[in-house]
């Protein structure tokens, strides 16, 4: 059980917490939510013990293990899997000693503490993490050094997950997630053994994967019991309560002053006028803690177009002379909503690059309307904006002609005020800067916005001002998103990348969801004859599935070591002797378990050489 108690904590002098307090039950699934600023991720810290609290306490059980994720795994040597399998230090330390043990006590323990963390699965539950993730077999075998940071984040969130640390936190874990990655991550955090707290701003993920949500407020935590969507009508409902009260109470304090006025220098009022003072000054004001106004994007309005605004045929492109989506036939109207789905590195951004005219078509028929004008937000054109500029000196950079009053109501329009509007980019929160990069993304009025990941850095309430504005706009929308609940409300058609080309896919979203769910479940056995053809392994896996093989044979031989030796104490009949009844039961349980360690063992060899000779067949 997590107990936070009367914590108070400020940072450079603005208090972020005062007198907070919350209780979080062990093994229950939070999501920590609050506006942009509030303290979230410093409540991480203080639970983790890297800032020391003002006042107040926050208490775990002994021995309570935390995890999360603090920076991308290192640009090393070392394999995926094996990064991700020494986040457990107990095994890997276990493992260690179990190479090096000599004392026949000693070794049972370490086989038997083996058996009770089930390390020898520890591969398969391993690689099963790093799947659900978006690495395929291959990739799990290469350095992590071959990849990039976001992907390397991934890597970082696997072993977090792996190690299965008592208490897990997780901040934004789904910024640097596709939308399959997001909802494997949803659905592998709903069955967690032990105690979540996240910061997400993705309704989806909160509405699915946690049962209570840990509001942070005006300086204060509140615990609400199930999902986002029950938090919110709560919280409404008390905001609604606030409101009526906060009414009432103004109401009754005019009525007081309009008294204290009319009377307080009548002498036969005289009392009765002081009364009512007092009665104002011990009126506590009742807050009514409403969200900041609704912060909304006003996307400009492009001039209508004759259908289709683009239309592709027998498209092929890529990089180079590499080839990357073929096949593609595709219309595109100035009235469509389009989500693109599929896994990550199969086109989406490719596609994207494609119809923004970023990326040159190598074979086939593309036409567009003319003076058709594109927007188009990725995560990197954040990352591109000059940090020394002010969003003001983007805007006099850009639009010269204008009058610095229409660059500040252009500024207001997407959510960035006087402050934020004089601020260089490189001192603006993470959504303020996305919130300039829509501005520059939409600042000559496209017909059609291409937006990748647009939500990342946006809290819920910008998110769904985004939602709002996207309704509102009369061009078409290219979407690539992992918010669920964004593409739910947003698109009205969906198209599948993968396989090197493009289909409408004709399911909605909730059959797209259980589709990626249930892919790596086994499927029922289809009769011989109708059974394709199985793939060949590649070289990597192959060389994977040889090495789990002669760990086995190396286990076995290890126990049957300790077997021996364990057999062989237990024969001498000096161990039989009066008074050594209890010292005989210690070592008949040590063979107990070492024989159950090793009939387990010869299990993961057997399972592992059929696999290795289903794969030689191949």
């Amino acid at each position: 059980m997590l107990r936070i108690e009367n914590i108070t904590y400020a940072v450079e002098g603005r208090p972020l917490f005062e007198g907070a307090s919350a209780t979080i039950p062990t093994g229950h699934k939070v999501g920590l939510v609050g506006r942009n600023g509030t303290g979230k991720t410093t409540l991480f810290r203080l639970i983790r013990g890297e800032l020391a609290l003002e006042s107040g306490s926050i208490s775990l059980p002994s021995q309570a293990r935390i995890g999360g994720v603090a920076q991308e795994a290192p640009a090393s040597d070392v394999s995926l899997v094996d990064t991700v399998l020494a986040a457990d230090t107990e095994r890997a330390e276990l493992l260690a000693e179990a190479e090096t043990a000599t004392d026949p006590l000693r070794i049972a323990e370490v086989q038997t503490r083996l058996s009770d963390i089930d390390a020898w699965s520890a591969e398969a539950r391993a690689a099963s993490i790093l799947k659900g993730l978006g690495f395929d077999d291959d990739q799990q075998q290469q350095p992590c050094s071959d990849f990039s940071g976001g992907w390397r984040m991934r890597v970082a969130l696997a072993a977090v997950l792996f190690a299965q640390p008592d208490l897990l936190l997780l901040d934004e874990p789904t910024n640097y997630l596709d939308l399959e990655g997001a909802l494997w991550l949803e659905n592998y955090l709903a069955k967690y053994p032990c105690t979540v707290i996240i910061v997400s701003h993705d309704r989806g993920l909160l509405n699915r994967a946690v049962g209570s949500i840990l509001h942070l407020e005006d300086r204060k935590l509140t615990y609400y019991q199930g999902p986002y969507d029950q938090f919110a009508r709560q919280r409404a409902e008390r905001l609604a309560q606030a409101e009526a009260m906060a009414k009432k109470q103004e109401a009754r304090r005019a009525h007081l002053q309009s008294y204290v006025d009319r009377f307080r220098y009548k002498a036969d009022k005289a009392k009765q006028a002081q009364s009512r003072i007092k009665a104002l000054a011990r009126m506590q004001p009742i807050s009514s803690p409403q969200e900041a106004a609704l912060r909304a994007f006003t996307f400009p309005e492009p001039e209508e177009m004759s259908p289709p605004i683009i239309n592709l045929e027998g498209g092929i492109t890529g990089y180079g002379e590499t080839e990357v989506l073929r096949k593609l036939n595709l219309r595109i109207d100035q009235d469509d909503r389009i989500a693109l789905l599929g896994k990550n590195g199969q086109g989406k951004s490719t596609l994207s690059k494609l119809l923004s005219d970023r990326l040159p078509l190598m074979a086939g028929r593309l036409t567009r309307s003319p003076k058709l004008r594109i927007g188009y937000f990725a995560q990197h054109q954040v990352d591109e904006l000059r940090i020394d500029e002010t969003p003001l000196e983007h805007l006099r950079r850009l639009r010269p002609g204008e009058s610095p009053g229409k660059w500040r109501s252009r500024l207001a329009g997407f959510g960035l005020v006087a402050a934020q509007a004089d601020t260089v980019v490189g001192r603006l929160s993470g959504g303020q800067k996305a919130r300039l990069s829509l501005l520059l993304a939409t600042l000559d009025a496209p017909h059609m916005l291409i937006l990748d990941e647009p939500t990342n850095h946006l809290d819920i309430e910008s998110r769904e001002a985004l939602v709002e504005a996207l309704t509102a706009y009369s061009g078409a929308v290219i979407l690539v998103s992992h918010d669920m609940h964004l593409l739910s409300l947003v698109a009205d058609r969906l198209w599948l990348v993968s396989d090197g080309t493009v289909k409408p896919y004709e399911g909605d979203l909730d059959s797209y969801r259980t589709l990626l769910l249930a892919r790596d479940k086994p499927v029922s056995k289809q009769p011989a004859a109708a059974a394709p053809k199985p793939k060949r392994p590649s070289r990597e896996a192959m060389t994977a599935l040889r090495a789990e093989v002669r760990k086995g044979e190396a286990r076995i031989e290890k126990l049957n070591e300790m077997r021996d030796k364990l057999a062989e104490k237990l024969a001498n009949p000096a161990l039989y002797e009066d008074g050594k009844l209890g010292e005989m039961e210690v070592w008949q349980r040590k063979y107990a378990e070492v024989m159950e360690a090793l009939d387990r063992a010869e299990e993961l060899w057997m399972s592992a050489l059929e696999k290795l000779e289903k794969a030689e067949a191949a």
